[in-house]
């Protein structure tokens, strides 16, 4: 296991981020918030796919007067995102979001950055101070010749320490881009000078195949690292699909696990079975399994027993008939057809056992 750098604990509701609690996973609805049902009925969605803290745009009075019914009538803890306004995000406190999130750099001064840090002081609400590429200060692009890490750790600093002076220090900070390497950079910098807990996620990161993979490499490289107390997995595809993502890469960098992993063999021409096919179903039969088990699906003799043979259980396909094999140890010979069958039968007297060993 990973370990994890111990930041402040900030409370959202009844969750925990930061203080060494598990990493939060969360996502951000794509209705019109003025559209409370439609709005409420993705949060539950989201919360069914494993979401655990939920944003919602504010851009306007309409949202605003959606958000109390949103609020109360949520079953995941609601952020209000808030842009350019900073009566808006007055609003929302009011309205009972349990965080806000801005961008200092365009919400509008020093005044009114005060008055939104003695409103949060007030009714205890965090906030998530975030700075993102595309919204940098021009006198920080000037300063550094461009949007760097040092230049985005510099405006966020600023921006703490004027609510560190207003007595408000319940903050999550985040450090946006596009670019991988410059988000990297910005968050490991910013974890040598602050405690805050670090809200990960590239913006922008692109479409369901290649922000997955650009918000894998980036949000998993700090998370192996030890940074990180929540994150969002930011796709142009459905929020559900944010969340599936965020459980891969928590698991992949052994710092969450929602139940098993299924390996496979990538397959080759001594591949006799369709592999892939095979693979997509026992993960589709094992998707409400909460065990955090390692399930191998492998196409021929080399990649079985051997190769796999720390799988906790797994099938090894052969000609016309294949093999389940748990721990290394070969249980049973299957005919082809009967393969995931039989595999199923074996895993749930695993489980079985487990059971019995509590």
């Amino acid at each position: 296991m990973i370990t994890r750098e111990k930041t402040r604990p900030v409370q959202v509701g009844g969750l925990t981020i930061g203080g060494g609690a598990p990493v939060v996973i969360q996502s951000m609805t794509n209705t019109k918030t003025s559209d409370v049902s439609s709005t409420l009925k993705q949060i539950r969605e989201l919360k069914e796919a494993g979401c655990e803290l939920v944003r919602v745009a504010v851009r306007d009075e309409e949202a605003v007067a959606a958000l109390s019914a949103i609020c109360r009538e949520s079953p995941l803890p609601v952020i209000a995102d808030i842009h350019f306004n900073y009566r808006l995000a007055l609003a929302a406190m009011d309205a009972g979001a349990a965080k806000i999130r801005i961008n200092p750099g365009n919400i509008g001064g020093k005044d009114r950055l005060a008055q939104i840090f003695e409103r949060a002081g007030e009714k205890n609400i965090p906030l998530r101070i975030g700075v993102n590429a595309g919204s940098l200060e021009k006198k920080l692009r000037e300063k550094y010749g461009g949007v760097s890490a040092e230049a985005l750790v510099e405006s966020a600093l600023k921006h703490i320490r004027l609510a560190e002076d207003s007595s408000f220090r319940e903050i999550v900070v985040s450090l946006k881009a596009s670019s991988v390497p410059l988000t990297v950079a910005a968050y490991r910098l910013m974890a040598e000078v602050v405690d805050y807990p670090l809200h990960l996620g590239i913006t922008e990161a692109g479409s369901e195949f290649s922000g997955t993979v650009y918000s894998a490499v980036g949000i998993g490289a700090l998370l192996l690292d030890g940074l990180g107390d929540t994150i969002r997995v930011s796709l142009t595809a459905s929020p559900e699909t944010e969340i599936r993502v965020a459980k891969e890469i928590l698991a992949a960098a052994g710092v969450r696990h929602f139940g098993p992993r299924v390996i496979s063999c990538p397959t080759c021409g001594r591949t006799g079975v369709n592999l892939q096919s095979m693979a997509k179903e026992v993960e589709k039969r094992v998707a409400g399994i909460r065990e955090p088990l390692t399930l191998a699906v492998m196409g021929c003799e080399v990649n079985g027993p051997g190769e796999a043979g720390d799988a906790d259980l797994g099938i090894a396909c052969g000609k016309n008939a294949g093999l389940i094999f748990c721990r290394g140890k070969i249980l049973k010979k299957v005919e082809q057809e009967r393969l995931v069958d039989e595999f199923m039968q074996a895993l749930e007297k695993l489980l079985a056992g487990k059971d019995d060993e509590r």
